[in-house]
């Protein structure tokens, strides 16, 4: 089997000239079109035309032939997409002659993910495609060609952490958050992945801490590191910025140093999976600690909302602990209402101003993930907002979404194209009052003092979780009552007192 191998090389380059790139040997030869067909449409050409020192393993016609009826014409589809994948797994980059080639070997190709060289009596093997002709030499490197197509195995982002023995803790960390599912769908995603060692230069008892909270603190962190698209390295800019899935963005320098995102250096590029790419990071990169209030602050598009939250004196509230999910209006949407109702709402700021902004805010983080179609949710104004979901998108109400998932510490922003206005006539002059409960975290019961304010008055009492669904509603008829909670599963809730003028609001933890 060598000696035919050995023959057909000298047979196959008898019509070749030296100077010829591996894509010159490719596109001159006649067992090669749909191998030249593909490379160029997949706008491989270039690179593998000026890439030096690397070894290209090249399925003939006979061999793409082989894949199944409609293979390479849906491939073909989306030349830079899949095909492009397929096409950098024959490529090695590195020259890598017969020669140096050794049973049981492994070699890294440009798609990141390795082949398996195998040789025994019948010959060479790449993965289960043999060598059919060996060592053609290219002025940049070398060809092989196979008599069978390589397919990589269809690995996601998630694959490669997975199978990293570098990021056992982003694996942990990614699992715990409930992210796998979602950075395992089409993507495409670009993931900065820190290693162990990233992890570890954190103050200890960081790690464990937000384990405490994986879908908390710790989702918002990786998603940090998650920007929505491929972004190669051969993209990447000098004082370039990149939104990342938590909305806030992530800084790239470029110096005689290196790639860094933020401060921590890319340590390994490119690792190309079928729903995006990785590139491992030597640091946690961590974003900064803004609340819904900051993003509005931060926003152009917010101007007459943050000067209504300010106004409205809902600033502070609204940068506490939360979580809030904040619907909120653009300029544009604001200049929708009709002319003077922006000034004469900021002449009583505290009043219908600050009604109408608390029904653009729940008491919970609701992402656009956990909204559902006919879908109501108890803002923190104490009306419901509305959801609908068609074809044409997201509404609140009446105002579509238009930006969604803006995650901050402290909630979540949704900006909508309109202000949603709660019925303001059967709340007018409805004014907040203190409520005070015990215990509070609690595991049984809650005991309720009705504020004096409240007393002799009829009083509807409602409890709703944190999608603004109620799960408890009663009447009032005593000042002080004790509700039994067992029922409710542990986590946070709000207990809602109202009466005809006044309505008071309270965060119930149940343990």
């Amino acid at each position: 089997m060598q000696k035919i191998i050995i023959l057909n090389f000298f047979l196959f380059l008898s019509t070749f000239s030296f100077a010829q790139t591996v894509v010159d040997i490719i596109v001159d030869s006649p067992n090669h079109t749909t191998l030249e067909a593909a490379v160029i449409a997949a706008e491989l050409d270039g690179t593998l035309s000026s890439s030096t020192g690397i070894t290209v393993f090249a399925p003939t016609d006979a061999a793409f032939n082989l894949l199944p009826d409609g293979t390479v014409d849906a491939l073909l589809q989306d030349p830079t997409g899949d095909l492009a994948k397929i096409l950098l797994y024959h490529v090695v980059g590195a020259e890598v002659p017969s020669t140096s080639l050794s049973d049981g070997q492994i070699a890294t190709t440009l798609l990141g993910q390795n082949i398996d060289i195998t040789i025994d009596a019948n010959g060479v093997f790449i993965n289960n495609a043999q060598v059919t002709v060996a060592d053609i030499p290219a002025s940049n490197g070398i060809v092989h060609v196979l008599d069978a197509v390589l397919l990589p195995p269809a690995s996601t982002v998630v694959d490669v952490i997975v199978n990293s023995p570098d990021h056992t803790i982003l694996e942990a960390a990614v699992v715990a958050a409930e992210l796998a599912d979602d950075l395992s769908g089409d993507g495409p995603f670009t993931v900065f992945a820190p290693t162990d060692a990233a992890f570890n230069l954190l103050p200890t008892g960081t790690v464990d801490a937000l384990l405490q909270d994986p879908t908390g603190d710790l989702a918002k962190i990786l998603l940090y590191h998650v920007v929505g698209g491929e972004v190669p390295s051969t993209s990447l800019s000098n004082g370039q910025s990149a939104t990342t899935l938590l909305g806030q963005n992530i800084e790239v320098t470029i110096d005689a140093n290196g790639v860094f995102i933020n401060n921590a250096q890319v340590v390994v590029a490119d690792i190309i999976t079928f729903n995006g790419i990785v590139h491992v990071l030597d640091a946690v990169i961590l974003p900064p600690a803004s609340t819904v209030v900051d993003v509005i602050v931060n926003s152009p598009d917010h101007t007459i909302l943050e000067a209504a939250v300010v106004a409205a004196e809902l600033a502070d509230d609204l940068s506490g602990d939360g979580p809030f999910t904040v619907f909120a209006p653009t300029d544009a949407a604001f200049d929708l209402l009709p002319a003077g109702t922006v000034d004469a709402l900021l002449q009583d700021p505290t009043g219908d101003l600050a009604q109408i902004l608390l029904y653009h805010v729940l008491g919970a983080e609701v992402l656009s993930s956990d909204l559902t179609n006919g879908q109501t949710a108890m803002t923190l104004q104490g009306q419901d907002v509305s959801v609908m979901i068609d074809a044409n998108g997201v509404f609140i109400n009446d105002a579509q979404v238009i930006v969604a998932d803006i995650r901050t510490f402290n909630g979540v922003v949704h900006v909508i194209d309109a202000v949603i206005l709660p019925n303001l006539t059967s709340v007018k002059g409805l004014d907040k009052i203190n409520l005070q409960i015990a215990p509070n975290p609690t595991t049984d019961f809650i005991t309720i003092n009705l504020p004096s304010e409240m007393i002799n008055t009829q009083v509807s009492a409602q409890i709703f979780d944190l999608q603004g669904r109620s799960v408890q509603n009663w009447n009032m008829n005593n000042t002080r009552e004790t509700i039994d909670v067992t029922a409710l599963p542990t986590g946070n809730y709000f207990l809602l007192l109202k009466n005809e003028s006044q309505y008071a609001l309270s965060k119930v933890v149940i343990k």
